[in-house]
């Protein structure tokens, strides 16, 4: 039999299930004959089966490698408090640096791939991902400067010389990170575009028990301190890449949809730059915002505290984040799904619910920080002062997590839809021109410290919320779905006889 004929009943039985699936939410939506709670219990039952196999494991898959590089600053902490303040500065001042930027561009895959897939254009979700890897590469060479001069940038921006040659040693470690993060995010997205999550969820699992135990033999066996550690983190980002990768190439699922490497990936590369860059833009002001206020805190009277306490609080919460990135990703491919099936209704809906169950449980974990607020930063450091500090920033922080179940989706949304350039702009007046001058002048002039930093952060954060809230309530998903098959149009630039080559390639 030709390799075609296998191929072709393969892509019409994929886009069959899913067409079923979205379309009987479609339909009954669009059910005026059911009465309106009828309507409302069924389609969120549909919903919320479609939600639980895609939200679920992006949620356990963000926080485990959250976990990773939290656990990589626990163990720092637990050399000394000045490895705690060094190995803090070193992720939130350099390490987020890289991973917003590499994390922002690769949306733009998440964009196209999850739209495509809704679309049933299915060659060219490798072709994004390959073309996203690329750019990212050479962003990754990009950076690698970043982390080299990271020293002499932090001292440049007036942190305390000895912080800052610590912080350094631990970023060295991390330079290789870098390059699995310009892998890692294509691949993540062109899973997440085709609701293939739960592998990722065993890789990450099984690499969180080998990198807590290499951390604690590097860290304190073998005595290599905080280069240990942050090597350790790199090695087991390398780790989840490569058996992501290898999954890819080996599982039979992905035979529509990777077709193997292509030439065509290398055409329209400035175009698909510039969407990578506004997605970047879009994240990467956000990741840069809370970096910002955590070199701001280096520069209070009390460095060392400020920034101990600070950033067990940003570390809390970009944990509890990582519930509402995943609840991000999911909104971004339903969303992105319903677009491309042109489905107005079903995409509205998913975001609704979306939304419900992200701000539902950002409310229990805010109770629950409340609740253990004087005792959280045991976890990652001795002392009574930082714990009472911490302890002083809880009931801001609880409010920070309550936003988060908000903020994260709404993105996500924006992400679904390519509105990365309008967030981008909502971002630089929220971020940039209210909460990052409030927080300076609430912590210096008004010697708050710490807790005027974070109440800055936190009224950029709540304009930013308000604002997407209206904007993407206000949507018109019909004029959405017109607007997805247009970009389809414009980025599915590949003829038909490139198509044809990628096909012949992968059945040789």
């Amino acid at each position: 039999m030709e390799g075609n004929d296998i191929l072709e009943p393969l892509v019409e039985k994929a886009a069959a299930k899913h067409e079923a699936v979205s379309g009987e939410l479609e339909n009954i939506l669009s059910d005026t004959e059911l009465g309106y709670v009828v309507r409302i219990r069924r389609a969120a039952w549909i919903e919320l089966k479609l939600l639980s196999k895609l939200a679920a494991p992006a949620v356990f898959v963000y926080m485990i490698n959250n976990f990773m590089s939290m656990s990589t600053r626990i163990f720092s902490g637990h050399l000394g408090n000045l490895q705690l303040a060094a190995a803090s500065l070193g992720n939130n001042g350099v390490q987020i640096f890289a991973y917003g930027l590499m994390l922002g561009m690769g949306s733009a895959v998440e964009t196209l791939c999850g739209q495509a897939y809704g679309a049933g254009k299915y060659e060219m979700l490798g072709i994004y991902l390959q073309r996203s890897t690329i750019l990212l590469t050479m962003v990754a060479f990009l950076l690698t400067l970043l982390y080299i001069f990271s020293k002499p940038i932090l001292l440049f921006l007036g942190e305390s010389p000895e912080i800052a040659s610590s912080a350094a040693i631990f970023v060295y470690g991390l330079i290789p990170q870098i390059f699995a993060y310009a892998i890692n995010f294509p691949i993540q997205k062109f899973l997440q575009s085709q609701s293939v999550v739960l592998p990722s969820a065993y890789i990450s699992a099984a690499t969180l028990v080998v990198h807590l135990s290499l951390s604690w033999v590097a860290a304190y066996k073998l005595g290599l301190g905080l280069f240990g550690a942050s090597s350790v983190l790199s090695l087991s980002w390398w780790i989840i890449v490569t058996a992501q990768f290898v999954y890819i190439l080996k599982s039979e699922r992905f035979k529509l949809t990777w077709r193997g490497f292509s030439s065509a990936a290398f055409s329209g590369l400035p175009e698909f730059f510039k969407l990578s860059a506004a997605s970047a833009i879009m994240l990467c002001l956000e990741t840069w915002y809370f970096q910002i206020l955590v070199l701001v805190a280096g520069l209070l009277e009390n460095p060392e505290l400020a920034l101990n306490s600070l950033s067990i609080c940003t570390t809390v919460n970009g944990f509890a984040f990582m519930i509402s990135v995943g609840f991000n990703a999911a909104a971004s491919v339903r969303v992105g799904n319903e677009l491309g099936h042109k489905h107005p209704k079903s995409a509205a809906f998913s975001v609704v619910v979306v939304m419900v169950i992200s701000t539902t449980i950002s409310i229990m974990v805010a109770c629950t920080v409340l609740a253990f607020r004087n005792v959280i930063s045991y976890v990652f450091t001795e002392g009574a002062t930082v714990a009472a500090a911490v302890s002083d920033l809880c009931p801001f922080l609880a409010i920070t997590l309550v936003l988060n179940g908000i903020q994260p989706v709404l993105s996500g949304v924006a992400v679904g839809c390519g509105w990365q350039s309008f967030v981008a702009c909502v971002n630089v007046c929220c971020y940039y021109l209210v909460g990052l001058p409030l927080g300076v002048l609430l912590g210096f002039y008004f010697k708050l410290g710490a807790k005027g930093i974070w109440l800055g952060m936190l009224s950029g954060t709540a304009i930013q919320t308000c604002i997407l809230s209206w904007v993407t309530f206000r949507t018109d998903w019909n004029k959405e779905v017109d607007e997805a098959v247009k970009r389809l149009n414009k980025w599915n630039d590949t003829d038909d006889k490139t198509v044809k080559n990628i096909k012949i390639e992968a059945l040789k």
